[in-house]
Formats: C-alpha cells, sequence, structure tokens
C-alpha cells in the first residue's frame, strides 16, 4: 500500500477533498480521470479502514467500470449469487437472486472487505495526493477561496472544496447546524473472521426477535459477520459485550450462526450505534459541496451506504467536465442526488424498523407478508436500486 505523505499543507490549491474514505478517495480518482488532481486531507495518521466488510451493488459496479477500475476491484471481491432474508429457524423469508441480477444489468453485486477496497483506491493516486493527521474542525469562506481549519492547528487554502469527511462532519455541522446524525434504535456488532471449514456461497441475513444476524462470504476463505440488537443509544453496558454475551442472544438461531460466533475472538468484534442523516435539502454551497455520508449517511439496511458515495464521484466528475464554473457544477450535482439519496436514506431506515421488530406477533406477521410479495416486488427494488443516470 502507497504511503500517504504527513506533509504540512501550506501551498493554495484548487481542489480539496477531505475524507480519505470510500467517497473521498473515489472522487480523487474520478477527478484525475477529467484532469484534475485533488489533494485529499484524512483525519486519520494513517488510513486504517474502520468497518469490516462491505456489498459492492450493480450500481457502485457501475461506477467504478465508469472510471475503468471495476475488474481490478472485483478481483479483491467475492461474487454474490444470491441473498436470502431468512427467519430464526433458518427458513426464507424472502430471498434475491443474483444471477438474474447480473443476466439483467450485466454485472454482479459482491462482497469486499473495506481494507481490501481501500487498497485498491489508493493504488490508483500517488502518495502526495493524500494527506493524513488532518482533521477539519472549521473553515472561513469568501467567494474565491476556502481555508480549512485542522484540528493540530495549521490550515489550507483551497478554490473549491469537496466535503466527504463523514457523518460527523464538522464541516456540514458549520453549514447546516441542524444536521446532526440521528440515531436508528440499533446497535450492530461485526467481525471477519476465517471461514474454516464451512462453505457458504449465499449472502444471508436472520430476522429473529432477539435481532438481525447477517452472514456475507468473503475472498479468501473469509466469513463477515454482523448482529443488530435494539437498544438505547450509547448505552455503556453494550461497550463490554463479549462474544460470549452475543452467543447468548443469537446461538440458538440456525446453523451456521453458533459455529460462527464460536470462531470469533473478542478482539476481533466491533461495535457502533447505527445512525444516519435526515435528508438534506441542499448539498451545494457555492465553491463547497457536501458528498457521500457527510450529506446522505444511510442506514445500512439496502447495502447503499458506499454504493451512493461512488455515485457521488461519478456524477460529480460528470458535471465538473461540463463546465469551467465549478459552483454550477455543484449546483448540478445536487439537483441530480438529492432526490435519489433522499429515497435510499428514507428507504433504508424504514427497513430497518421492520427488520429489528422484536414484538413475536408483530413479527410473525411481518414474515408472512414479505413471504406474500410476489418476486415483481423485489426486481421493482432492484430497478430503482441498480438504475444510474450517467
Amino acid at each position: 500500500m502507497k504511503t500517504p505523505s504527513t506533509s504540512n499543507p501550506n501551498l493554495k490549491m484548487k481542489y480539496a477533498i477531505l475524507g480519505g474514505g470510500i467517497a473521498g478517495l473515489t472522487t480523487a480518482i474520478a477527478l484525475q480521470k477529467i484532469g484534475i488532481y485533488a489533494q485529499v486531507f484524512e483525519a486519520a495518521a494513517d488510513i486504517k479502514p474502520l468497518g469490516a466488510g462491505l456489498l459492492l451493488a450493480a450500481n457502485a459496479v457501475q461506477a467504478y467500470e465508469r472510471l475503468g477500475i471495476a475488474q481490478k476491484i472485483a478481483q479483491r471481491g467475492r461474487s454474490l449469487p444470491s441473498f436470502e432474508i431468512l427467519d430464526e429457524r433458518g427458513r426464507i423469508i424472502t430471498q434475491a437472486d443474483a444471477t438474474e441480477i447480473s443476466r439483467k444489468y450485466g454485472l454482479h453485486n459482491f462482497a469486499i472487505h473495506r481494507a481490501d477496497l481501500h487498497e485498491a483506491l489508493l493504488a490508483e493516486l500517488s502518495p502526495w495526493q493524500i494527506t493524513t493527521g488532518k482533521r477539519a474542525i472549521g473553515f472561513e469562506k469568501t467567494d474565491r477561496e476556502i481555508t480549512i481549519r485542522f484540528q493540530d492547528g495549521t490550515s489550507a487554502t483551497t478554490e473549491h472544496l469537496i466535503v466527504a469527511d463523514g457523518i460527523h462532519s464538522a464541516i456540514r455541522r458549520q453549514l447546516l447546524p441542524d444536521s446532526a446524525p440521528r440515531y436508528a434504535g440499533y446497535t450492530c456488532w461485526r467481525a471477519v473472521i476465517d471461514a474454516g471449514d464451512l462453505e457458504l456461497s449465499a449472502a444471508t441475513e436472520t430476522w429473529g426477535t432477539e435481532g438481525r444476524f447477517g452472514i456475507v462470504p468473503l475472498e479468501g476463505n473469509r466469513i463477515y459477520w454482523f448482529a443488530c440488537l435494539n437498544a438505547a443509544e450509547n448505552d455503556t453496558r453494550l461497550s463490554h459485550f463479549t462474544v460470549e454475551d452475543l452467543q447468548r442472544h443469537f446461538g440458538h438461531y440456525h446453523t451456521p450462526v453458533a459455529e460462527i460466533l464460536s470462531k470469533t475472538k473478542d478482539a476481533d468484534l466491533i461495535r457502533n450505534d447505527i445512525a444516519d442523516l435526515k435528508p438534506l435539502d441542499r448539498f451545494a454551497f457555492g465553491n463547497m459541496v457536501l458528498i457521500g455520508d457527510a450529506a446522505h449517511a444511510t442506514t445500512p439496511n439496502l447495502g447503499q451506504g458506499a454504493c451512493q458515495a461512488i455515485e457521488d464521484a461519478v456524477v460529480l466528475a460528470d458535471e465538473l467536465k461540463k463546465t469551467s464554473e465549478p459552483a454550477v457544477a455543484f449546483r448540478a450535482f445536487e439537483q441530480r442526488r438529492l432526490k435519489r439519496t433522499q429515497y435510499i436514506v428514507n428507504n433504508s431506515r424504514a427497513l430497518g424498523r421492520v427488520a429489528q421488530l422484536s414484538n413475536p406477533m408483530l413479527a410473525a406477521a411481518r414474515n408472512t407478508l414479505f413471504r406474500l410479495l410476489p418476486a415483481s416486488a423485489n426486481e421493482r427494488q432492484m430497478r430503482t436500486l441498480y438504475k444510474v443516470d450517467f
């Protein structure tokens, strides 16, 4: 992996990107493809991807194809032939056949470890384009330039600023003081483990009254799993949860849930409360624009958080190609992205409420209703998710 720069930014730039996550790195690549070399400022001292696995759905793959790097990324992931939602006993509630998706859209859905995706993205950029240890805490803005203030006391000046520093972005909060993250009502544990002798092909998510448990096979004989429990926000008791505690909640779920937990060490666990942003009514602010989780953070229930950030990158570059006035491009980006991202955020949050039902009677009614839905209902949703405008 290339080593990012830690040099102190003193030169005035034309374009700067705040955030070295999926949104920021993909945007830097997209801009580079049209001859714009942006400086990326990342808060962490080292780019160490948080989280575990993620889904790159057909819409994200189309975006990476547009950038010419889809094959490089796909080599690091694992194609998912199907996705199933199950009940606690392992009976199918609903399912999506990814082979049909591949036939209709010409692309595969696949799962990838975040670290592998970050490594692939970093390989497309020069080390000098990324400066680490720069957490943005505020800015001063004129019509012609923006001065970014960093937590370490330094600053940088740029003509145009792309804000991709996540759901907790201090820059967004300065622009929109009421745009605080909102808690979804549940917390989530994640881990990546060696699969051992477990042979899994399909990705599954189990909806039970104790919570949800997801299983996603990864490349390299690994498994990404996640477990979601309803909980109060910032519940400190959950910070001390161990694998044994999770086994008490999920150990009675169908095979291979118990076995997967038995292969997990406490040190493997990552936990965070699930939150999103109430949909914003604007992303563009003159010579500044919000993208990714800084603009439209969503719950993970549709598997579209990273995918929408990747779409942002391609659409933004597409608009910047059309005009010599970046502020015009930022407004056009906003017009193209607001409605779609609002749909994703709202529907993902609603699906999470349904999936997290803990009342046995309501959960049973939900399962029955989903089983009665025609296959065309899933198909309509997939068409909406995977259709892009580039």
